[in-house]
């Protein structure tokens, strides 16, 4: 007998449209309870509207949503939250002011305005112990928090809720892949249970891990729905941004062993979580730094560019040795470099502040320079082609990719010798990482020496030209050639090097 069970969730004829602005256009979607439903698109392709429809967050101009054969209006969040709806976005949506605790309570089932309902509080401590949150503390206050700790906050807040569909709007985007794999278990345990997830995420390997089905949606439509395994990465890309993966990554140019040596780093040490640091970047050279998260490497950028106190260890720019007590010194025209940092949104960028306040940030204090010129950002916002709506808008109103850009665009107007990257393309769509990808190789083959942190592997292999991977707070393995493999970069990030060494002894 044929199972004629209804979709959990089912949405016809969606369209979304803001001002002229087709954001959803006539979408037909569904999904299955038991089921990982992945969904794919670059930055504007309509997913984040469509998740935000199902969340309550927004209404649709036109169409029907029905969740178990009946036709539903998600006025509201709560509404969206009593069928068993619930949605961790990618924009972080805790306190900041609040504990741990706190955030985990509000919004919980069963909460009300000016009171707390502690129940589902031990589910939500039992799954961050499972997600490699064990040390995060109840009383913790949110703020002082990494970024991947509030994301595993996030996780559990979703998680303690009892989702029947469950929405992951790039929630493992800063998790490192061992905490990552423990999410994955997570998952699919609620999937095995019957919760139907709708997954998005930027990183492919991701998707091939744990999706059941995939849909991929351009300029507001759904362009292709298919088993997961049907569609190789070629074809998904293709079928995303019209793009071939071969034209993903930009062709590596030899970097010549005579090239002067832009930066150079001996013994490099800062509290306990840097040990003994020494590397170098020559000029043309893109060098990654690799590693699980809280492994020294951020921590070791930082400290290059002058946020960190009582560093120990010799910086030398050009042959001559330097002392980077603060980011001033190290933007200064006689040093030169610029960082990047890993969260755009609190370390970046001036949310309140306009598009052209924040890219003049980083000119300012230049005497060599006009923050105010426009000429001195106008080739970066073009190659990274910048979508915007007036230099005056709130740097808020620009989708994720669009912020980092302007994140870019702002250090790269300083011309710095030497580019420190903490991790630029986290959460990004396929296109922006691409243009990213073009500048870091152009600025490259300029002479530009840049120092690239990435939690993915595919940047340290097709855009580095060697790689130091981090373990506690050290470089166990430094790889380059033909070891610069997925392998060899997963088994330093275990330290599982001087295992196998011992093993072979």
């Amino acid at each position: 007998m044929f199972d004629t069970k209804p979709p959990l969730l089912e949405m016809q004829g969606i369209s979304m449209h803001f001002g002229p602005t087709k954001a959803l256009d006539s979408v037909d979607f569904t999904c299955e309870p038991g089921e990982v439903h992945a969904v794919l698109g670059e930055n504007g392709a309509g997913k984040s509207t469509l998740m935000k429809l199902i969340a309550g967050v927004l209404q649709p101009n036109h169409g029907v949503l029905r969740v178990d054969g009946k036709e539903v209006s998600l006025g509201s969040p709560k509404a969206a939250l009593r069928l068993g709806l619930v949605c961790m976005f990618q924009e972080l949506s805790l306190v900041p002011d609040l504990t741990v605790r706190e955030n985990l309570l509000l919004g919980a089932p069963g909460a009300g305005l000016g009171w707390l309902n502690s129940e589902g509080l031990s589910k939500a401590q039992e799954v961050l112990n499972r997600i490699g949150g064990e040390n995060i503390k109840m009383a913790a206050r949110v703020a002082d928090l990494t970024l991947p700790q509030r994301q595993q906050v996030e996780i559990a807040k979703a998680i303690m809720k009892k989702p029947r569909l469950l929405i992951l709007d790039e929630a493992t985007s800063a998790l490192n892949a061992s905490v990552v794999e423990k999410v994955f278990e997570l998952v699919r345990e609620e999937r095995d249970a019957g919760t139907a997830v709708l997954f998005i995420s930027h990183r492919f390997h991701e998707i091939e891990a744990l999706a059941d089905r995939v849909s991929i949606f351009r300029n507001g439509q759904r362009v292709a729905t298919f088993m997961n395994g049907e569609h190789d990465y070629g074809e998904i890309i293709d079928l995303m941004v019209g793009q071939k993966i071969e034209e993903l990554f930009p062709q590596k140019m030899p970097v010549l062993n005579d090239a002067e040596v832009v930066l150079e780093v001996l013994n490099f040490s800062w509290d306990t979580q840097v040990k003994d640091v020494s590397l170098s970047v020559r000029r043309g050279q893109i060098v990654g730094l690799g590693g699980l998260d809280g492994q020294g490497q951020a921590a070791f950028l930082m400290g290059l560019f002058g946020l960190l106190r009582k560093t120990d260890g010799m910086t030398s720019i050009a042959g001559t040795r330097i002392e980077i007590a603060s980011p001033k010194a190290a933007k200064h025209q006689n040093v030169a470099l610029a960082f990047i940092p890993e969260d755009r949104k609190t370390e970046g960028l001036i949310l309140d502040q306009s598009i052209q306040e924040n890219l003049e940030l980083a000119a300012l204090g230049r005497s060599d320079l006009d923050a105010g010129d426009a000429a001195l950002y106008a080739s970066s916002l073009e190659q990274l082609a910048l979508k915007h709506g007036g230099f005056g808008l709130p740097v808020s109103s620009l989708s994720g990719g669009n912020q980092q850009k302007v994140v870019l665009s702002k250090w790269l107007a300083l011309k710095p010798r030497c580019l420190l990257l903490a991790d630029p393309t986290r959460g990004i769509d396929v296109k922006t990482k691409t243009q990213i990808y073009a500048i870091l190789r152009q600025l490259a083959d300029q002479g530009t020496a840049i120092v690239l942190l990435s939690t993915d592997y595919e940047e340290l292999i097709q855009l580095c030209d060697e790689t130091h991977v981090f373990f506690d707070g050290a470089v166990v393995a430094s790889l380059s050639g033909d070891e610069l493999t997925p392998q060899n970069i997963i088994a330093a990030t275990l330290n599982m090097s001087a295992q196998v060494e011992a093993d072979r002894a």
